[in-house]
Order: structure tokens, then sequence, then C-alpha cells
């Protein structure tokens, strides 16, 4: 089994939350407001206060995307990597780092082929886009910068095609209008004329009036750099982040390729199987180096800036930003655009790849190629899958699905403990599927109510329902008042959310009956999943009379897609 239904099999067991808690077992349900403060150190899930479970079963999805599935696989290979709490948890390789010998994905004899390996570098696309970011605020900290100037200050190429007004902040939020990408290796006959032509690009759209990620923001930052500093970009880089934070895997154009992994056959350009050499067209035919892509890296750096950002900019005895800093970076200033949050440079509470660590201060970066960075202040968690998704062709599809189950993984592994006593409910959600958990028929004598704990980490669109029937067949939904922090306000007929990780207290009063069933109904839809839903303290009653204790006869429940848990 290859994807987040191999998480939804692992039940964890553990003693219970007392007991947890007196073991240092890791919990979700308690979020981080400052910074950390940690280098990183290897150790095992359990050192680490987490359940393994998930963690070997994301694992094993993702090793299991690489084999054929039933053509061809969704990539061919990939090294994953989790830090939780300063601690590297799991760093492994699978698959291939050269698989294929052309586009159409003729295999090269085993001999040929080039393993993945824990430490292979990868062409790691837009998250380069996060280097350029860090590499302005380092500027902004001199003051030789502000997020409030118009960019065309510093590079006055800008100020062409109506720009003038367009600021630093804009772009580093894709709040410009510039429109996603132009093919400037392909119009434009040198690096001179490409470079211009990207910043006297005019805008696509009203400046401030949408949300368009764009490749041409972060060029131009990459020339700002350029520009305010003295200094080319990549060496800007080297000297203020790579270099002080010890990443010396970390840089553009490598000087080998020997441990680089393959990305894509390119016919047009005609450059054949391209590996050593960055994937994207546009940073090629700008030397390789280019605010949009160009970074080549491994997982273990990546955890290293992972850690540092973690840490509010310092790592060790280093530090490359103020931690005020940071907190800027990781600040929602796209709030008039629902579903497009987004800090300075940093991409926020993205659940397509964030999965399960999903929440409004969760930040990370994607990149074309098949790499992508997961960095969640809340539980101090970093989860980073570096795969070679375009080798051999980048019509193979999509591998989000990868990385949603890799972070999903490890917010699984953190223990969510009972409300109260030693177990609780817990449906682990799948896409596309309903889990139920239903009482026996009861006997009121008079009204119903009911009363339940949840702790809801789910989609928006994947809601619990409470539902009750009086004939055994026909469903009504009940109307809920929920409490807690996050809580939705008012009567509501489904719970959904996350990001707020805390349990609610949910009451709800149903119509007198003869004969009831109750049940508790989690839907998801075909996309999308959060770590799951629990269920704690249930209790029926009919005014004097109790129905069901849940706490007491956990045995009465029905459950379909829902498990006890102790942890």
């Amino acid at each position: 089994m290859r994807t987040a239904a191999v998480l939804a099999m692992v039940v964890i067991t553990m003693s219970g939350s007392t007991a947890a808690a007196e073991r240092g077992v890791s919990r979700f349900d308690r979020q981080h407001r400052g910074f950390a403060d940690a280098v990183l150190r290897d150790a095992t899930p359990e050192r680490a206060g987490l359940a393994p479970g998930p963690i070997a079963a994301a694992a094993e999805a993702i090793a299991g995307y690489t084999r054929p599935a039933p053509e061809r696989p969704l990539f061919a290979g990939a090294v994953g990597l989790l830090v939780h709490d300063g601690m590297v948890v799991h760093h492994s390789a699978v698959g291939q780092a050269v698989r294929y010998a052309d586009a159409e994905g003729t295999e090269l004899p085993p001999e040929q082929q080039v393993p993945m390996r824990p430490d292979t570098v990868f062409d790691v696309a837009s998250v380069s886009k996060l280097f350029t970011s860090l590499a302005v605020m380092c500027l902004v900290e001199d003051g030789r910068v502000s997020t409030d100037d118009p960019v065309a200050e510093h590079v006055p190429e800008f100020a062409a095609g109506g720009k003038a007004e367009i600021t630093v902040e804009q772009l580093l939020t894709h709040t410009s209008g510039m429109e996603p990408w132009i093919p400037l290796w392909r119009d434009w006959p040198d690096r001179e004329s490409r470079f211009l032509a990207a910043l006297q690009r005019a805008p696509a759209h009203t400046p401030g009036s949408r949300y368009v990620y764009s490749d041409l923001n972060l060029i131009a930052l990459g020339v700002l750099v350029e520009r305010v500093s003295g200094h080319p970009l990549d060496e800007f880089l080297q000297r203020r982040i790579t270099g002080p934070l010890g990443l010396r895997d970390t840089g553009y154009n490598p000087a080998s390729a020997a441990r680089v992994a393959a990305t894509e056959f390119q016919a047009t350009p005609p450059r054949g199987m391209v590996r050593g050499e960055v994937h994207d067209e546009n940073a090629w035919s700008l030397g390789g180096v280019a605010g949009h892509a160009g970074v080549f890296s491994t997982a273990r750096d990546l955890a290293v800036l992972g850690q540092t950002i973690l840490n509010g900019g310092k790592y060790g005895r280093t530090r490359v930003l103020k931690a005020a800093t940071v907190r800027e970076m990781l600040t929602d200033y796209n709030t008039e655009f629902p579903g497009n949050a987004h800090g300075l440079g940093f991409e926020l509470a993205q659940r397509w790849y964030m999965g399960g660590l999903t929440g409004p201060r969760t930040a990370g970066h994607t990149g074309f190629t098949g790499t992508s960075m997961v960095i969640d202040p809340a539980s101090r968690s970093i989860a980073i899958l570096l795969t070679n998704r375009v080798h051999p062709s980048r019509s193979w599809g999509s591998i989000n699905k990868a990385r949603e189950t890799w972070a999903t993984g490890l917010a699984r592994a953190m223990a969510v403990p009972p409300r109260v006593g030693r177990t609780s409910w817990f449906a682990a959600q799948e896409d596309a599927s309903t889990a139920t958990l239903a009482t026996p028929e009861l006997a009121p004598r008079g009204p119903v109510a009911v009363s339940f704990d949840v702790f809801v980490d789910s989609e928006e669109s994947d809601p619990l329902t409470l539902e009750y029937s009086t004939d055994g067949s026909a469903w009504r939904t009940a109307v809920l008042r929920v409490a807690g922090t996050g809580a939705p306000s008012g009567d509501v007929t489904q719970i959904a959310g996350s990001g707020h990780r805390s349990w609610w207290r949910v009451h709800a009063n149903l119509p007198e009956a003869d004969r009831i069933t109750i049940r508790w109904q989690s839907v998801t839809d075909s996309r999308y999943i959060g770590r799951g839903i629990h269920l704690d303290r249930v209790l029926v009653t009919d005014g004097d009379q109790t129905l069901l204790d849940g706490e007491k006869q956990p045995h009465r429940m029905r459950p379909l897609g829902w498990t006890l848990e102790t942890r």
C-alpha cells in the first residue's frame, strides 16, 4: 500500500495520557509559541517522544512510489528527512538518482543506474526562492533596503511598464501583478537581454489586486540583491547564509555531477538528460544563478536551514537573521487573498503539501523538480522530501500526494493524549472515505442530550457530523454547540478545521423518541487530509438517566473506520 491509507492502518498503542506525559511523549495538542534553540542531532522517533509506526508507514509509502504502479513509478527516487524538537528522527534514501536514458522512460542497464543516497544533491528548483528571500531580508536588517521600498529605487529598469510603485513586499508575497513566467531562454538571445526583459515586463494585473505566483518576482529580487550588495547573488548567499551555517552542499552550479540526482531529458532546448545543471530553462539561460531557481542542496543542509528558522534565525552560535525578522517572514501578508497565505518569501498553511502539519504558522515551499520543505513552529518539526519527479519527464504527474503523506506521517507520530481516562476514539482520515462511530439503539424516556470532546485536524471540506435516527434507516443531522480555543461560534452542523490544535467540548440536544441511534460520521472529499479526528468523553443522557457513558462502556460503540487508542 502506497498512500495515506498506510498511515490509517497504524494504531498507536502506548500507556495513557498520564504515563505518556511522564515518559516525555511529544504532544501535537501543545503548541510552542516562541522560537527554539536547538542544533540537529540524530535520534530515534522513540527518543524524541514520537510513535515510530506512522513514520515507518510514511517511509514505506514513499518507497512504494518508486515502484511501478502499474505502468511507471511516481518518481525514480527520493530522500526523506524528518526533524522534531531538534532531533533528526528519520533520514533515508530510496530508489535511483539516475534511472532513465531518455524522455520515454527507457531504463539504463542496472550497472549504469545510480542509487539514491541520503547525501544526494538535488536541484531544489523553487525552494531557491527561500534563499533569495533570506538574502533580501539580510539587506533589510542592514538598513539598505525596506520591504516598503519601490523596487525601482534600487533597480531603475524595473520601473518600466508601469511598475514604479511596486514594492519589495509585493514581490516577496507574489502580489505584484506580474505573470507567472515568460520564456526568457527562447525569446531573448543572451543573459543580459533576458534579465532586462524580465525586469521591464509590464504587470499582467493591477499591483496589489490579487495573488499570482511568479518567477519574475524573484528574478527581480535576485537582481536587487546584487545591485544593493555589490556582490553576485550566489556570492552574497555564500557570505551571509550558506557559509556561516556550514551548508557545504548548498549553492549554484555544482562543481561535479557525481552526487547530483538527474532531472529531465530535454529536447527543447536540446540539453539531453539534465544532471548537474539547473533544470529550469530560464535559470539555465541566465547562467545558472537566478532569484527564482538554481540552488542545489541536500536534505541535511535544508534541515539545518529549517532549524535555523525554528530557532529564530540562529543555529548554534551563528546568527544569520534577527528573531524579529524571522517572525515577519512567517507572518501572513495575504489575508485578503484566502487560500494564498504568504509571508515574506515563505508560503504558509498550504495543506496540499503540508498535510497534517498544516497550521497558520506552518511555513515552507515546494520545487517543480519534486522537492518540498515544511517547517512547523507550533510543533518544532521539519519535513523534507526531495525527489527527482521530473526524471525523465515533467509530464509523468504530480507528487503532491507523496508530499502530503510525508508531512502527515510526522504529524501522526505526535500524540494527542485522551482528554480523560486512558483511551479515545481516532479516525485517521483518508481521501474519499467515510468513518462512522455509532451507539447501539437506545431507549430514552425524554429528550436526549449528547456531549463529547473532540480534537479535529481536518480540511474544512472534511467535516465531522453528529447524526441520529429514530427508525434505524433515516438519519438527521444534529445541531451542535462547540466551545474551546478556535472553536466555531453559534449553532453548527459540521465540525472541521486545523491549526487550533486543541480539544473542543460539544453539546447537542436531540428530540424525544422511543428509540434512537446516534452516530459520529467523518466524511472526506477526494483531495487533501489532515492529521485526523479524536473523540472522547462521550455521554448520552435523557435527564437524570445515563443512556451511554463512553468512558465506562466503549465496548458498546460500533466503529467503522475508527480505532480505540491510548495515545
